[in-house]
């Protein structure tokens, strides 16, 4: 069955929790927490869920003294859908605008989940001197097999066809893939539910897809070797989104990271496994 849908309007962010501003494309959700005074560090979420989806270590970075922002990227959750193509510049460009509006401090702390970690890289790359410090979690990027689906929805016309008729069946059957054990996953799926209702979220998704972002982004990763910025990589050993092979080359592109693996973890560790994720983070991003 198809979201039902309505307006992201002035009605619908003020029912959302956090904050919003008006920048080049459009609004941007977003929510700070933290002493003004605390490490800063910035928190990118992946493809397709949320800010929600970093709850266990925006909550715990926070706790620990952090000042700490994580966003909505563009098509996702109350974030604007605007129109054109969902490529790298415009994510890059969204984190940029937002930093400049908030005077974010900087250098700053820097975490991506899956395709966050791509974003981040590529953040990275072009502004070097703006991040202290790099976390990735089981970062998209480089190349990796496709599934059917994903192969179908980078043609034209069928694709497109594909996302109209089964888009949310495919979206939120995929969902229990993100998890070794799903746990509470109806739960989980209500708050992804949420983002379906306003218009654009799937031609977000169709043009992130197409771009190349998430499997064309190694050039990103290559130039993070050259670097002296500290990364850390945590990369839990069942993830079926974005497996452990993948890990694996990126561990050989950037020799000089930190790589660990999460063990009974699959795409998202620090939801899984948040005592062995959330202290390896914060000893990372908050060193003493």
């Amino acid at each position: 069955m198809m979201s039902p849908k309505r307006p992201l309007d002035d009605q619908a962010r003020a029912e959302a929790p956090g904050e919003f501003i008006l920048r080049t494309e459009g609004y941007t959700h977003y929510q700070v927490d933290g002493p003004a005074e605390g490490p800063p560090v910035v928190l990118i979420h992946g493809f397709s869920t949320p800010m929600f989806i970093w709850d266990p270590l925006y909550q715990a970075l926070v706790q620990a003294g952090a000042r700490v922002l994580r966003y909505d990227l563009y098509g996702r959750g109350y974030s604007d859908r605007p129109p054109g193509p969902y490529h790298r510049d415009r994510f890059d460009r969204q984190l940029a605008e937002l930093l400049d509006a908030l005077d974010w401090p900087r250098p700053t702390g820097l975490a991506g989940l899956s395709m966050g970690g791509a974003i981040a890289a590529v953040y990275t790359q072009r502004r070097p001197h703006q991040v202290s410090r790099l976390l990735l979690l089981d970062p998209a990027g480089l190349p990796m097999p496709e599934t059917w689906q994903q192969r179908l929805a980078r043609m034209p016309i069928l694709g497109d066809l594909l996302f109209a008729l089964l888009g949310d069946r495919i979206l939120l059957g995929g969902l229990k893939k993100d998890f070794k054990e799903p746990g509470d996953l109806e739960t989980y799926i209500e708050r992804y539910r949420v983002q379906m209702q306003f218009p654009g979220f799937k031609r977000a998704l169709l043009s992130t897809l197409r771009s190349g972002l998430l499997t064309n982004t190694q050039d990103a990763f290559q130039a993070l070797s050259q670097l002296d910025i500290p990364i850390l990589i945590l990369w839990g050993e069942e993830d079926q989104v974005v497996p452990l092979e993948v890990g694996r080359t990126l561990q050989h592109l950037l020799p000089r990271a930190t790589f660990h693996t999460i063990p009974n973890a699959g795409h998202i560790p620090h939801r899984e496994q948040p005592e062995r994720v959330i202290p390896q983070v914060k000893a990372f991003l908050l060193p003493e």
